[in-house]
């Protein structure tokens, strides 16, 4: 299993061109900070088991992340006088947990100064949150990755696919990522934990053709649940679960909606339009073959145009670039 999964990365990388041969490696840190993964794993499950909510957070993070300039940790970047962040960006704006990595970073400084990088941290942390509830880890992460020193918010506008794709724009997006429709619905399936803000799909409620109306795709009873939720299109506050009932327990719970015609966004719907990612959603409805999936996905996912080797710099705090 960890020998498919290096190969993996390391066709990936080959197919990216920015990670230099494939130099993610599992147990990147064994020799320089050998108790790397386990703090960040203590770390993390500490803040879990006080917020049920940070899987999601963190998950999502992780995938901003690497949608933008590869897993380069750009996402953590503060905006500075010069330059607005991703992080200020409008999809970054709801991202929460930076106080986890912010940390999960101390803690590793105290004990190795300037080695870890807070792109791994975040990779790690995504992993080790939301395998919290199995008290096992549900992937493997290969390391290595370095951080970048770059982060524009007019990048993540461009680059993080938005809730209301429909197929072929969702398809273009990771295939821009070298991911495939495959990677598309299996990393779909984190929408099993976590909300969604009424702004990101209330227009499937109230406008869906800017003519008043309803998505004809969208299950009408659900469709009536979700209008007590959000009344108007002017809710903005109000969040509702993705994954009905389920959303703290990552699970095969969110196909069973999406088979319902209960996907809460528009890019949710959009994986039944097409007939071969259809047919994935009917496969990943067993647990065992989700889980299967979803870890060969993420390590495929977290091997986006990685920085490695001399590349970028390990930042000492994951909010700023360094200084020298």
């Amino acid at each position: 299993m960890n020998v498919n999964i290096l190969l993996v990365a390391f066709v990936v990388c080959g197919l990216l061109g920015a990670c230099q041969g494939g130099q993610l490696r599992k147990n990147f840190y064994r020799s320089t900070c050998p108790s790397a993964e386990e703090i960040v794993r203590n770390v993390t499950w500490n803040h879990v088991s006080s917020n049920p909510n940070l899987p999601a957070k963190l998950l999502r993070m992780h995938f901003h992340d690497c949608f933008v300039r590869g897993c380069d940790g750009s996402v953590l970047l503060n905006s500075t006088a010069n330059n607005t962040a991703e992080k200020d960006a409008a999809p970054n704006l709801s991202l929460a947990g930076f106080n986890v990595i912010d940390d999960i970073k101390e803690n590793l400084e105290n004990k190795c100064p300037g080695i870890v990088s807070c792109a791994d941290i975040l990779a790690l942390a995504a992993r080790d949150s939301v395998s919290f509830q199995f008290k096992r880890s549900l992937w493997k992460v290969l390391t290595g990755r370095r951080d970048g020193t770059i982060s524009r918010t007019r990048e993540a506008l461009i680059n993080i696919p938005p809730p209301a794709f429909n197929f072929t724009q969702l398809k273009q997006r990771f295939a821009s990522k070298n991911l495939t429709v495959h990677d598309l619905v299996v990393l779909s399936g984190s929408h099993t934990i976590g909300v969604g803000h009424c702004p990101t799909f209330s227009n499937r409620l109230y406008n869906f053709t800017g003519k008043g109306d309803q998505d004809p795709s969208l299950n009408a009873t659900y469709a009536a649940f979700l209008k007590t939720k959000c009344p108007s299109l002017n809710d903005t506050t109000t969040t509702v679960e993705m994954d009905p009932g389920s959303s703290l327990k990552f699970d095969t719970g969110y196909y069973a909606t999406l088979k319902q015609h209960k996907g809460l966004f528009q890019s949710d719907a959009a994986l039944l339009t097409n007939k071969g990612a259809a047919n994935i959603v009917q496969e990943l409805g067993d647990n065992d073959k989700f889980f299967a999936e979803f870890a060969q996905s993420m390590v495929r996912m977290g091997a986006i145009e990685v920085l490695t080797g001399t590349s970028g710099e390990i930042r000492s705090k994951c909010w700023a670039v360094n200084s020298n």
